[in-house]
């Protein structure tokens, strides 16, 4: 463990940054590796209001946690058991990570990039959006060297013609 928060620090202090130049974000893939040692991500997703009026905003909300039950670390920040995961606590909120936005209208398969958002300081997000067509909106966290890939969706029922 004190190797990997050495290098760690060692990655912040150099300030080691990754740049994607993709158009649209990849896909976390979702599936545990074996191998990885790090956190266990959860991403809860919620959209409001269901079901939605068409042309009208709707709220999509969330909250990135990890599990406290193994330590993990992420640039200077170390959680170990004993340091911010209470005994009656399972996970603890993860701050200013990137949660990338798609949405999926029923009938296609193909995900649309809505946007990137991160993480308030307590580890949850927030965005309004326009509901035009019923849909999956999903919500993805691609996870990071000591962080698993996780995400979360919300099927919304979007009804009322057009206005003339």
């Amino acid at each position: 463990m004190m190797r990997r928060l050495a290098a760690g620090l060692a990655a912040a202090a150099v300030g080691a940054t990754m740049v994607a130049t993709a158009a649209a974000p990849a896909l976390a893939d979702t599936d545990p590796d074996p191998d990885f040692v790090g956190g266990r991500t959860s991403l809860q997703l919620d959209v409001n209001p269901e079901p939605a009026r068409r042309g009208k905003a709707i709220d999509i909300e969330g909250k990135l946690s990890v599990a406290c039950d193994e330590d993990y670390i992420s640039g200077f920040v170390a959680v170990h058991h004993a340091d911010y995961c209470k005994d009656s606590e399972r996970w603890h909120r993860l701050a200013w990570k990137r949660v990338t936005i798609l949405f999926q209208a029923d009938g296609s398969d193909k995900w649309d990039y809505v946007e990137s958002v991160r993480t308030s300081r307590d580890g949850y997000f927030h965005t309004t959006e326009r509901a035009y067509t019923s849909g999956t909106w999903r919500a993805v966290f691609e996870g990071s060297r000591y962080l698993a890939p996780s995400e979360g969706k919300d099927w919304v029922k979007v009804y009322g013609g057009r206005r003339h």
